[in-house]
């Protein structure tokens, strides 16, 4: 017996557009072919509680099975009836394993071209290699970091000890922090841009966002090299990581106010898949009067970056929340505004809590 066709009513005046699975808050209407019209009044008779019968434009009852209008509680009754089984459920929820079929089938496909962020924010070393070869002839030092990155082990893997990377703005207290903790801990400090390359970074600051990014996420590849190392001897702090490139690329890359940011969950804020993953992330936070105040004092020459983050607020909430969305490892957020003992020893305490130490 054919398969009755499903139409959805679009306005009052009839107009009925075919759709595959309809929703279940409407009325539906059964275009039934002839041969199925004997079988429909016999299993579900004008006035029987399954079947609403109605004319197209809403009007008084009409019993004829070619336009029958049903609620979702007997929907797939009758159309299960009608195809030849009355246990068939023709329209059915996907199970997880579909789900997860459907996952890996367009995973399998091919890709579009990236988008903007994608463009601008490198996902793995190989691309990040391919955008500093590109620049090479322009940029003598791209030459120089491509060749301390070319020495770096394709796979990195942690030690026995911890790795704590402290995230945050500028003037948030990272570097009394890291420093504190790295006394407490016996820890070994590290930075990114690393030192081996960090000479080089007014150079690259002074480039185009591709560019600069590039240099930003080869020097996550090359301080993951010395983070897995110095992790089997002693705990690791970490004064930023690769959740500050992907920030504030997200940030330069996105206009107006946060609701203007990629969508939760979007593949801009997952860790790279080989890049070495810490155990923990802290992100140190400060209210902006306290962050302008603390900036006061401070006579540091800054980046583009740093200098419109105090002109631009919406830039720096872009960047706030690109943080705060930031998955596997997410941001475990501290305020930085209270003394330097009391945020000392709330980070310490989440420390201890995170890493067994």
């Amino acid at each position: 017996m054919p398969f009755p066709r499903v139409y959805r009513r679009s306005s009052e005046r009839g107009d009925r557009k075919q759709i595959k699975k309809p929703s279940v808050s409407i009325f539906f209407s059964l275009s039934l072919p002839p041969q199925a019209r004997p079988a429909c009044k016999e299993r579900f008779p004008a006035g029987s509680a399954p079947v609403i019968h109605r004319t197209r434009r809403g009007g008084a009852e009409n019993p004829s099975p070619r336009d029958t209008a049903l609620s979702f509680p007997h929907r797939h009754e009758l159309v299960s009836f009608l195809a030849g089984s009355a246990t068939a459920r023709p329209f059915p929820r996907p199970t997880p394993v579909r789900q997860r079929q459907r996952a890996a089938m367009l995973r399998g496909c091919t890709a579009g071209p990236p988008g903007p962020l994608r463009r601008a924010l490198p996902a793995a070393a190989p691309a990040v290699r391919l955008r500093l070869r590109e620049c090479v002839v322009r940029i003598p030092e791209a030459g120089a970091v491509l060749d301390i990155l070319e020495k770096c082990p394709e796979s990195q893997r942690k030690g026995e000890f911890p790795v704590v990377v402290f995230e945050g703005l500028d003037a948030t207290g990272k570097t009394t922090v890291t420093q504190s903790v790295k006394d407490a801990l016996g820890a070994v400090l590290l930075r990114s841009p690393p030192a081996c390359i960090s000479q080089w970074r007014t150079i690259f600051d002074e480039e185009p966002t591709p560019i600069r990014r590039a240099f930003y996420a080869a020097g996550n590849y090359i301080l993951a090299s010395e983070i897995a190392k110095a992790s089997t001897q002693a705990p690791v702090i970490v004064d930023r990581y690769w959740h500050s490139t992907a920030a504030y690329t997200i940030a330069t890359e996105t206009d107006g106010n946060i609701q203007n940011l990629p969508p939760d969950h979007d593949a801009v804020y997952k860790w790279p898949e080989d890049l070495l993953k810490p155990d923990l992330v802290l992100l140190l936070t400060v209210s902006p009067e306290e962050r302008a105040r603390r900036l006061e004092g401070r006579g540091l020459e800054r980046t583009k970056e740093e200098a419109e983050l105090e002109a631009n607020s919406l830039f720096r909430q872009r960047i706030e929340e690109s943080y705060r969305r930031m998955v596997n490892p997410a941001c475990q957020e501290v305020d930085a505004s209270p003394s330097k003992e009391e945020v000392f020893k709330t980070v310490l305490q989440l420390i201890k809590k995170h890493c067994a130490l």
